[in-house]
């Protein structure tokens, strides 16, 4: 389903869409663990499904946020366990010669395929627009050098970086190709690192190459949305850099200031803290935050409310209703 025009058609008629990224309150209305959601694609597809059918008022659906993906598919090693998100352990590039050798894997290896399965599943099973992930370039890069080892090699072996860069950027390319074959209507693409960055080198180590990936997939069919939540809006010029269809915005990043620097063209989204409204709080707050914002950002035809990164396991489902229950009431008032 094209989401291009399915969002204009909400956003011209004056209402307001909510596309919170939101997968793991449905690993647990299916009884499951997040270690089953992202080591098998059924498993992670009927979690969206059963997400949708309970709570159907997002104007899209979205997959796990899982950052660690690309990087097990380079050789990285991971940390799993039951009810966490996968983390990366350790470093597995040390130089500039580790990195010349490295190979570019296939979209095949680690647990890519039962990703790309959990995709086409839910383009073909779900009624509404779908948007999976993937890992922004230097996000990547990171994770294979270590963050803050290429933090200090962005100035004293910048050649390192800059040829790590273009072997991430090649694979991540290979990857959103096969992630638009699946039928999904775009990519979340999540580039947290960058927002470590300055405004410049954020332009020269990341949206250079995040730019390159959008030239090649992104087109009416297929909208590639960058996720920066490490910008607190030092680095808004370097995302809008990139082209992409939308640009999505961490809590840390103030929603007001974000809509001035963006053009009207582009969607612009966020920004709930997931762990410390949609997680902590009661239904009342999250009701009357959800509220907040809304009123707040009235103006902009082009917002699209959202979390400000993907939701973590054990969200209270009240929560999750007051959050929609705002978005119904402030919609009726308009």
């Amino acid at each position: 389903m094209e989401l291009s025009l399915y969002i204009k058609d909400k956003l011209v008629s004056g209402k307001r869409v909510a596309i919170p990224i939101m997968t793991h309150p449905g690993i647990e209305l299916l009884g499951k663990q997040v270690s089953d959601a992202v080591t098998n694609g059924e498993i992670h597809y009927h979690a969206i499904r059963a997400l949708n059918e309970c709570f159907p008022q997002s104007a899209a659906c979205t997959t796990i946020m899982d950052l660690t993906v690309e990087a097990e598919a380079f050789g990285a090693r991971l940390s799993m366990s039951p009810n966490e998100v996968p983390s990366v352990c350790g470093r597995l590039l040390t130089g500039y010669a580790d990195v010349e050798v490295l190979q570019i894997p296939s979209v095949e290896s680690g647990r890519m395929p039962q990703y790309l399965l959990a995709d086409r599943l839910a383009a073909e099973g779900i009624d509404k627009p779908v948007l999976a992930g993937c890992i922004g370039p230097y996000s990547l890069a990171g994770r294979l050098y270590d963050m803050t080892e290429i933090m200090m090699a962005i100035y004293t072996e910048p050649d390192t970086v800059l040829l790590l860069l273009e072997k991430c950027t090649e694979f991540i390319l290979r990857y959103c190709l096969a992630i638009k074959e699946t039928g999904v209507a775009g990519v979340i693409m999540a580039e947290p690192a960058a927002g470590l960055l300055s405004n410049e080198d954020c332009q020269r180590y990341s949206s250079v190459y995040v730019k390159r990936i959008i030239d090649a997939v992104q087109d009416d069919s297929f909208a590639v949305i960058l996720h920066n939540c490490g910008n607190t809006g030092h680095c808004t010029a370097a995302m809008l850099a990139t082209g992409a269809k939308g640009y999505h915005f961490g809590n840390k990043a103030d929603m007001i200031t974000a809509l001035r620097k963006c053009p009207s063209d582009v969607w612009v989204m966020g920004n709930l803290d997931p762990v410390g409204v949609f997680r902590v709080l009661t239904p009342e707050d999250v009701f009357a935050r959800t509220e907040e914002l809304l009123t707040c950002t009235g103006e902009y035809a082009n917002f699209i409310i959202s979390t400000g990164c993907d939701t973590p396991p054990e969200v209270p489902f009240d929560n999750i209703q007051a959050f929609y229950l705002a978005v119904e009431k402030y919609n009726k008032g308009r």
